[in-house]
């Protein structure tokens, strides 16, 4: 089994003092694709450049203290792609690929971490611009090779994938344009294909499904909460997955990690 989790981790910093290495080296992923690192290169060095004996692979942002994604891995990536040519986002750290490609066979994981748009107008017009650009990539790289993009899509896609689904339509992350884009991305025709894996596998919840909880009030407590986090895989991919796991027996973050298995190895 190919063991792969993805975490939004709201600085690194803050997430290994609450002890997310410890955890890692528990359920020992494959893979942990992480987002919001919030630190530079000489941040990391000597002291995160490795986690739970896992090598890491990062996209910093070029802002202190924002953004930036990684992938740690047991198994030495063929090459590794850091951004995905975006004039404008590449700056911003949220890209990251690493390409697992032997003899008959063209393999891809990719950590992303998209643009939240709920600081303001300018924000969700820079994250409609992002989403622009992302399709066509995704759709290009979907034509060459297999990939699991496993990230904070800051996006939930159905009523079921948020607690109060009702009062937040106008509102960044539930916006109608967003849930169509991912409409279009998952469809079934040729300018989409990729499949949602979390919920090939658990088509119905709801309340267990949450992977994201604001600060405000008390919505962890009560599990007023959001999905926002997704491992999205080309079909052959999603075909091979077994078993989902959303952890929430301890917090590292205001997001929970979610991990898959899948029936390949590296």
């Amino acid at each position: 089994m190919f063991k792969l989790t993805s975490l939004n981790l709201n600085g690194i910093r803050s997430a290994t003092s609450k002890g997310v290495a410890a955890w890692i080296d528990q359920i020992r992923p494959d893979c942990i694709c992480v987002q919001e690192i919030k630190a530079q290169s000489a941040d990391m060095q000597g002291r995160f450049e490795e986690l739970a004996g896992l090598d890491g692979h990062f996209h910093f942002a070029q802002k202190k203290g924002y953004s930036g994604v990684g992938i740690y891995t047991r198994h030495e990536p063929s090459d590794v792609i850091v951004g995905y040519g975006s004039a404008e986002f590449d700056a911003e750290g949220r890209y990251v690929e690493l390409r697992f490609d032997r003899p008959g066979r063209r393999l891809s994981i990719i950590s992303a971490y998209f643009p939240s748009g709920s600081s303001g107008e300018d924000r969700q017009q820079a994250k409609y611009r992002f989403l622009d650009e992302f399709h066509p990539h995704l759709m290009r790289l979907k034509a060459e090779r297999e990939f699991i993009l496993c990230g904070d899509i800051n996006i939930a896609h159905q009523q079921i994938d948020l607690k109060n689904w009702r009062s937040n339509q106008k509102n960044s992350g539930f916006l109608p344009e967003e849930r169509a884009w991912m409409t279009r991305l998952l469809g079934a025709d040729a300018g989409g294909g990729l499949v949602d894996v979390y919920r090939r596998l658990q088509p119905d919840t709801t309340d267990t499904c949450y992977t994201w909880w604001s600060n405000r009030g008390q919505a962890y407590a009560n599990n007023v909460g959001w999905r926002l986090d997704y491992h999205l895989a080309t079909p052959q991919l999603a075909q091979l997955a077994r078993a989902e796991a959303i952890y929430k027996g301890e917090k590292f973050s205001d997001h929970a990690p979610i991990t898959i298995d899948y029936d390949f190895t590296l």
